[in-house]
């Protein structure tokens, strides 16, 4: 089976966008906006696990350790999201790192013709942030890039990797995802996808039963293993 496509995860598989970038803006927005609120990395992962998105893990807080009115509540989540944002893509994101072998990979990706998406639970303006600072010279390649404003991606009613998968014209055997999550996993295998973990310090633990491999980085698989595995599940 000949793989046309590759679909990427961007937070924790891209790069470690999660402790260098999204927990340092979240907590510096609380800092601006006078909120007792700071995460330690620990309680961060803890809520990770448990909660998709920002703005709703720091509802989760709001609910669970302020006593607050629902008016408060939304006024200081909308405030939060708008800030975060800004201080995410402007002071923290151009340092955060990619992830090793990811450069290499999108590279033979593109020279063997390869189309390659996003599909991720971030902004879309956070990724198209990322691929301009940290993969200036493929963020062309990168088409579509679907995020949280196009639809959910994970949990029952999770959309996204459907929709990927029919703008790319492709069927789902001939795409790869690239995920790093037990919760991304899911998301694309409901649609059939074969897909790849590159797990992280934070996701090793998780279930990856069904995944197509998992692995510690994107050095350790190259097209012609990939090739050789989807014959295997696709014969």
């Amino acid at each position: 089976m000949q793989t046309k496509a590759i679909i990427f995860d961007v937070d924790g598989t891209l790069a470690h966008t999660e402790r260098d970038g999204h927990l340092q803006a979240c907590n510096k927005a609380f800092e601006q906006m006078n909120l007792p609120i700071s995460w330690s990395w620990e309680h961060f992962q803890v809520l990770m696990k448990k909660i998709q998105g920002n703005a709703h893990r720091l509802r989760y807080e709001l609910d669970t350790k302020f006593s607050l009115t629902e008016n408060e509540k939304q006024s200081i989540v909308a405030e939060f999201e708008v800030l975060k944002k800004e201080v995410y893509i402007h002071e923290f994101l151009p340092r955060v790192e990619l992830r090793d072998g990811v450069v290499k990979f999108i590279e033979e990706a593109v020279r063997k013709g390869l189309k390659l998406a996003i599909v991720s639970t971030s902004y879309e303006s956070q990724i198209h942030a990322l691929l301009a600072a940290q993969l200036q010279p493929f963020k062309a390649n990168f088409n579509p890039v679907y995020g949280k404003e196009t639809g959910p991606k994970t949990g029952a009613q999770g959309i996204l990797y459907a929709k990927c998968v029919q703008e790319l014209g492709l069927p789902p055997q001939e795409c790869v995802v690239i995920e790093d999550s037990e919760a991304g996993l899911k998301a694309a295998l409901r649609v059939g996808l074969p897909t790849i973990i590159t797990y992280n310090d934070y996701t090793r633990d998780e279930d990856f039963t069904g995944a197509l491999k998992v692995i510690k980085s994107l050095h350790e698989i190259d097209f012609n293993e990939l090739s050789k595995l989807l014959t295997v599940t696709n014969p």
